[in-house]
């Protein structure tokens, strides 16, 4: 069986584009013990990928050679197993790539036998049910240690991860404060039904702009996504013994090692802050909680899944590249075929 997978063809220099990126045909190998072969129906992409494809030692994942498969987390049905935890039928999602089938081990750190919903949009297993909103619960439950009265500020906040932390935050009894460019500052307050919204591209004092989005006080936590600037910003706007939940740092990635230089780290001192990175796949203990909460939220109508799809593998890179450009709201999601929306649809196929 051939199958077709999008590799790294040169290294990006700021924004990617599409001479970076390569499809190509190659045969799949046999399945070893442990393994699953599946068919890959949705890819998230993700910002963080950005970071992979520069020459760097110094991440929490390796860098991607030249030739080598983009990364991502795919769902995808199973179609021959080798693994007892997964029969055919079932369907796998792991950090794998781009390609359209996937042979996918037993200790890929985020293999998971999703049970899906027949009612719930594939694409919602790679956004709001998928590891963006597993990474916004346990960034603000646990390493944001957030509680009802909180005022919570989130950035990029019409984003994949931002948009689902804003409106957990409120649907936790938080003030949401939302920051976000010009042209999504009304969905944070409209249709994600955050308390205020700041356009940090326009604001003439951005620090003042967030001050008065929180009604004066100071934050108790700020959900990061962005670093650079924003993140400098906040820093003197935390309240004591504040939390900054570090989750993304996406104003850099396409830097390189030309990154923003802070001015205002001091005010963690200040502030007696807690400021703490983390990774939401350390965090595996919390998945049946996350996931529960995050479905029902989903299913009532209180959590809205925002989302924007392209459809097929060659559309992939046109994808990342808009995220990367800033162009895109919600989660980023590319749907390998036109003709699947949820579990009852791929049936009827």
């Amino acid at each position: 069986m051939k199958n077709r997978r999008i590799v790294l063809a040169s290294r990006p220099t700021g924004v990617p584009v599409p001479d970076n990126f390569s499809l190509i045909e190659q045969d799949i190998a046999p399945l070893k013990d442990g393994e699953v072969l599946t068919e890959n129906l949705v890819f998230a992409i993700d910002p963080a990928v950005r970071g992979m494809l520069d020459e760097k030692e110094d991440s929490y994942l390796p860098a991607v050679p030249l030739g080598g498969l983009i990364p991502t987390m795919v769902l995808g049905r199973v179609i021959e197993s080798r693994n007892p935890s997964f029969k055919p039928g079932d369907y796998a999602r792991g950090f794998i790539g781009w390609e359209e089938h996937s042979v996918i081990p037993a200790d890929n750190f985020a293999m998971e036998n999703v049970h899906v919903d027949p009612s719930v949009p594939l694409t919602a297993y790679m956004g709001a049910l998928g590891w963006s909103g597993i990474t916004a619960y346990v960034g603000l439950e646990r390493i944001g240690e957030m509680k009802s009265g909180d005022t919570v500020v989130v950035s990029a906040a019409a984003g994949a991860v931002g948009s689902v932390a804003g409106q957990i935050a409120k649907l936790r009894g938080c003030r949401a404060v939302g920051i976000a460019s010009t042209d999504k500052v009304a969905e944070v307050t409209g249709l994600l039904g955050m308390d205020a919204a700041v356009d940090y591209k326009t604001a003439p004092d951005l620090s003042a702009a967030i001050r008065e989005a929180c009604l004066g006080k100071g934050a108790d936590v700020y959900f990061d996504n962005v670093g650079g600037l924003i993140l400098d910003t906040m820093m003197p706007l935390m309240a004591d013994f504040g939390r900054i939940v570090v989750c993304g740092m996406v104003a850099d990635y396409n830097q390189g090692r030309d990154v923003y230089a802070f001015r205002n780290l001091w005010q963690i001192l200040v502030h007696r802050v807690t400021m703490r990175g983390f990774l939401a796949y350390e965090h595996l203990d919390m998945l049946e909680e996350a996931e529960a909460a995050l479905t029902d939220w989903v299913k009532s109508g209180q959590l809205k899944a925002t989302e924007n799809v392209a459809t097929g593998i060659e559309s992939t890179p046109d994808a990342f590249i808009r995220l990367m450009a800033g162009q895109t709201k919600g989660k980023t999601i590319v749907r390998l075929k036109d003709d699947i929306s949820t579990l009852a649809d791929l049936e009827l196929a």
